[in-house]
């Protein structure tokens, strides 16, 4: 395995502009996601925990009843990689994911119960 390395404050920059919802906060890549609630919120550590696993990269984590702050960093790199951008943009895709509609995949009904990540504006 090669060795994983910190990326500079320009490249860091530059990466966060394809992660608008991202921010640099204490030296990690920090993404807070407001929730429907206290279940809504463990269904987004269980997400983020699984696509942390599989990637063999695991964040920090802070629960509460309708927030979850997820923190990235490579600790072997002493810093934020190119690591910790591709598990923010995975994150992203996976967790803000919704079927169109148009397909098999018909999405939840109406119903405000079933938005369990509250939208950003």
């Amino acid at each position: 395995m090669s060795k994983i390395e910190a990326l500079s404050a320009n490249d860091i920059a530059a990466r966060l502009v394809t992660l608008p919802r991202w921010t640099m906060q204490d030296g990690a890549l920090q993404r807070s996601f407001r929730t429907s609630g206290w279940k809504a919120s463990l269904m987004l550590v269980n997400a983020v925990g699984h696509l942390a696993e599989v990637a063999w990269h695991h964040p920090d984590l802070f629960v509460s009843w309708d927030k979850v702050v997820v923190r990235l960093t490579t600790h072997d790199a002493g810093g934020v990689s190119a690591r910790d951008f591709e598990l923010a943009a995975k994150i992203e895709e996976f967790v803000l994911w919704r079927p169109a509609g148009a397909d098999a995949l018909e999405g939840t009904p109406g119903d405000p119960r079933f938005a369990y990540i509250v939208r950003d504006p």
